[in-house]
Order: C-alpha cells, then sequence, then structure tokens
C-alpha cells in the first residue's frame, strides 16, 4: 500500500527504480506512478518474474517454433492448501488474507497472470471473475484467531487476442484452499490445433497433433488408457537461471547500458488494471472489458 508513495519520492530524488507487483492497490495510482516515471526521464521497472520460469519459458519457444498451430485455450491452475493455523503452523502471512492490509487473491495474482498473458498468449481483452473466501477464520502468526477478510481464491474466464489474431480462451482457477492434485503448484495447459502443452514451474510436458491418441467415451468400462503418459517431456536445452534475477540483470545492464527493457511500471499498471477489472466483474456479476491502457 505504500510502494506508489515511495516511488513517488525516490523518482522525484532523480533516483532509477524496480519495484515488485503489485505497484499500487488501485489503477489511480498505478497510472499515475507509471506516468510521473515515463516523464522522469529515469529508468523504471516493474517484476515480472513468471516469465523466466524455465516451464513457461519452454511454451514459449513452443508457441514461437508454430508448434500450436492455431492457438485455441489455456487452462491456468494455481494454488495449495494454506493452513489455517489451529492445527498447523502457517506458510503465508496473516495480512494476506485481511482486504484492509492490502491482502487478497485477487490482488496478489492477477498482476502475475496480466503479463503472462499478454506476453505468452495474447492480449486481455476482457474477464468475467468471481472470487471467494473459503475459509472465513485464520490464526495468524502469534496463534490468534482473526476474521479473514480478504478473497482467499478466485475463479476467471478471460478472452484473448493471440498473437496471431486469433481469439483465445483462458481459464484462471488460484485457490489458497485447494489440494494440489497435479505435478506443480501452477500448470499451464495449452490447447492449439497443431499441439497441446502443460508447463509447471520448471518443466514442460507436449503432445502433438500427430502423437494425439483416440480415446473412446465407454462409462461401462474401466479406463485403460494412462493420458499422462503420452505427452513427450520438452527437454532442458539450455542452464535456467533464477528468474527474478535474470530480469534484475536485464534492468541492471537497461541502467548501465541501455539494453532496451520493455518490463516498465506502465506495464505494472496493466496488472493493476486487470485486478480492478476482475473486482468489478465481482461486485457487478458481470463480463468487464480491458481496454488499452493509456499512461
Amino acid at each position: 500500500q505504500m510502494r506508489p508513495t515511495l516511488l513517488a519520492k525516490a523518482i522525484r530524488a532523480g533516483k532509477h527504480v524496480y519495484c515488485e507487483k503489485p505497484i499500487a492497490t488501485n489503477l489511480n495510482e498505478a497510472v499515475e506512478i507509471a506516468r510521473l516515471a515515463e516523464k522522469s526521464g529515469l529508468k523504471h521497472g516493474a517484476v515480472q518474474d513468471k516469465l523466466f520460469l524455465p516451464g513457461l519459458r519452454k511454451l514459449d519457444m513452443l508457441r514461437r517454433a508454430g508448434f500450436f498451430g492455431k492457438m485455441l485455450s489455456v487452462r491456468l491452475e494455481f494454488g495449495y492448501w494454506v493452513f489455517e493455523g489451529d492445527l498447523q503452523p502457517i506458510q503465508r502471512p496473516s495480512w494476506n488474507y485481511r482486504t484492509e492490509d492490502g491482502g487478497g487473491m485477487i490482488l496478489d495474482m492477477m498482476c502475475h497472470w496480466r503479463y503472462v498473458l499478454d506476453n505468452l498468449f495474447g492480449e486481455v481483452k476482457s474477464i468475467s471473475c468471481i472470487g471467494a473466501t473459503h475459509i472465513p477464520e485464520r490464526w495468524d502468526e502469534a496463534g490468534k484467531p482473526y476474521k479473514a477478510t480478504a478473497d482467499d481464491a478466485a475463479y476467471a474466464t478471460a478472452e484473448l487476442i493471440g498473437h496471431s489474431g486469433e481469439p483465445v480462451i483462458a481459464q484462471m482457477n488460484m485457490s489458497w484452499a485447494t489440494r494440489v492434485n497435479r505435478e506443480d503448484l501452477v500448470t499451464f495447459h495449452v490447447d492449439g490445433t497443431h499441439g497441446s502443452a502443460v508447463a509447471g514451474l520448471s518443466s514442460c510436458k507436449a503432445q502433438s497433433r500427430v502423437n494425439t491418441p483416440r480415446p473412446v467415451w465407454n462409462p461401462d468400462e474401466k479406463q485403460t488408457m494412462n493420458f499422462t503418459q503420452q505427452w513427450q517431456e520438452v527437454p532442458d536445452t539450455q542452464t535456467y537461471d533464477n528468474g527474478f534475477k535474470i530480469q534484475w540483470e536485464h534492468f541492471i545492464r537497461h541502467v548501465v547500458e541501455n539494453e532496451p527493457y520493455k518490463w516498465t511500471l506502465p506495464e505494472g499498471a496493466k496488472g493493476v488494471q486487470l485486478v480492478e477489472a476482475a473486482l468489478e466483474s465481482w461486485k457487478d456479476r458481470r463480463w468487464v472489458d480491458v481496454p488499452a491502457l493509456q499512461v
């Protein structure tokens, strides 16, 4: 909640700035600080570390190679069970579950999903979202019970315009109240006319059109196909460094050597824009358009 004030103070002092997401808790403040940074002539950046994860870099390689053909859809599954604190010690800070302290799944994660969707799959054009507070009471770091006022889960569908102009549907399920039955804490399942792929934080598996099996629906017989074994692992063809480190080094080169750098505060403001659109959709129970952001 203090980030816009601290960013403005640093920019007015003539300092280059590099900021975690979200760069603000509302769009007006995000756009205001992005405009201040743009007018200052200083270098500025917003953390978008997920773009540099090995699994997503492999997905992007498949897309750039034309593996998917016409991209159809993306399904994102994220989250795990965060202990309430009464039986097991919590593994996330208690403020994450209080709206008044800047907590909430939508504010926390929609900023990430905006830059992942925009960069890897297509520009977000509209969103429909519903949030939930599944666990209404939790226990804090001192073992004291408190009311959870923030959303601990959200379920969204977004319309994208793909990199080749094709319509892409993205489904996003995110929850701190779900038990994991997938290969990683976050997975991205991408379907296209020529192939599909599923990526986690590090690994990525693919299945091409010619290797797609022919399942037959028959509820009277036990399924004999092992679908998960019918995918091929995308190999590591390089050494993958820490995502935060990679982006930070890009920013340092941007400052020192004037290397081109696109992950700026206006890009960070786009994340806050999607947060507000998702919250508006939840409040009004409707689709909300996400227009091009003017900074």
